[in-house]
């Protein structure tokens, strides 16, 4: 019986990858929705391919261009957050690939696990930002959350068929472009430079999110609630070779790794097939390729954006969600020339410092946390474009 995929962000890195996987097992998968933000060209192209049921272009102005290019497939078209979060309830769907960018993508993950709906998880703004109350949800409905992330997927491997707590996770990190930079090397790299990343093809957000490590920082506090791991107990180690994804220890000391070659799909496809293996084209490990792998404790001092997220996420209850926040914003600054490289981390601090905390946040509180810590950097932002 064939799976009924809703791709939430189809036109990004994780969503056009997730077409592939899909299009490469026809008996396995049925692409039943795809929605994009503005990229209406590709969303056409994608939909013309794998004729979903529906597609949402969530930019208004773009709508008619999407509507008129596919009414003569029987695709039907929608606008709208709004009509994501009601079209992923739909009976067809199995299983909600969440790979759309940054904050975004939690409101219709939630909207999928109140369904019922597998969630396959590739937005892991979604668990930094409201991790206690989309995994308390996810118990609630009985929707399993299998992740996306390369990292998170291997843990997940790395734990199946053991029946008790994991006593460590070793998260690996690549390093990113700038791993052998200098801090006074940082502060004139480009943005160009920031997005090319040794080993992955990622969208510009992840890409940059990995040049200042803040992604493995979200991917701890990912960790934290996918895993019921405290923050204590997941080590980030950095792997240049990004072959071992990442490592699970357990209480006898033994040590289990994921490793294979660098290719999204794999880890999309196995939370797309899961429990089941289904054959891929990657390239396979050539160890005497290799020669060696290299492990080493990332330089806290270079890339200050680790330790935030560990006191984001020991201060706990709406501060992750606004160091996020700030985060994306520094980020998109970034991307925009209006802030320096070495500038991010710093305004991501000044945000986490400045938010008022809330010990226990509703998902009120979440989104108005979110909303303020966006409109604070704004003004640290006022302080850049005034220079």
């Amino acid at each position: 019986m064939r799976r009924g995929i809703a791709i939430l962000g189809s036109t990004g890195s994780i969503g056009t990858q997730a077409i592939d996987v899909c299009t490469r097992h026809p008996e396995q998968f049925s692409v039943e929705l795809l929605t994009a933000k503005q990229n209406a060209d590709l969303l056409i192209e994608q939909a013309i391919k794998v004729q979903p049921n529906a597609v949402v272009i969530t930019d208004e102005d773009k709508y008619d261009k999407v509507n008129k290019a596919l009414s003569s497939h029987g695709v039907k078209v929608f606008t709208g957050m709004d009509s994501i979060t009601s079209l992923v309830k739909s009976e067809e769907i199995d299983i909600v690939l969440t790979a759309m960018v940054g904050f975004s993508g939690l409101e219709p993950t939630i909207a999928a696990i109140k369904a019922g709906k597998a969630i396959a998880l590739a937005n892991k703004e979604t668990l930094v930002a409201a991790g206690e109350l989309v995994v308390s949800l996810a118990k609630e409905s009985g929707s399993p959350i299998i992740p996306v992330d390369s990292e998170h997927s291997a843990i997940f491997q790395c734990l199946q068929g053991e029946r008790g707590r994991a006593e460590k996770i070793i998260l690996t990190a690549s390093g990113g472009p700038f791993l052998n930079k200098s801090i006074q090397e940082l502060k004139s790299v480009t943005i160009n430079e920031a997005l090319s990343h040794p080993n992955w093809k990622m969208g510009s957000k992840v890409t940059i999110d990995s040049a200042t490590m803040m992604n493995k920082g979200l991917e701890m506090i990912e960790a934290r609630w996918l895993f019921n791991m405290k923050p204590s107990e997941i080590e980030i180690v950095v792997h240049p070779q990004s072959i071992i994804h990442s490592m699970v220890q357990f209480w006898d000391g033994s040590i289990t790794a994921q490793m294979s070659t660098p290719d999204m799909r794999l880890p999309i496809q196995y939370a797309l097939a899961y429990p089941n293996r289904l054959s891929l084209d990657t390239k396979r490990v050539n160890f005497a390729e290799f020669g060696r792998f290299d492990f080493f404790d990332p330089d806290r001092e270079k890339f200050p954006s680790i330790t935030i997220a560990y006191e984001a996420i020991s201060k706990g209850g709406n501060i992750p969600c606004a160091m996020n926040a700030g985060n994306e914003i520094a980020v998109e600054a970034f991307l925009n020339g209006i802030v320096p490289f070495a500038s991010i981390h710093k305004i991501t601090q000044e945000v986490v410092n400045g938010t008022k905390f809330v010990a226990v946040p509703t998902l009120s509180d979440i989104f108005n946390t979110d909303r303020a810590a966006r409109e604070f950097a704004a003004e640290i932002l006022k302080k850049f474009k005034a220079k």
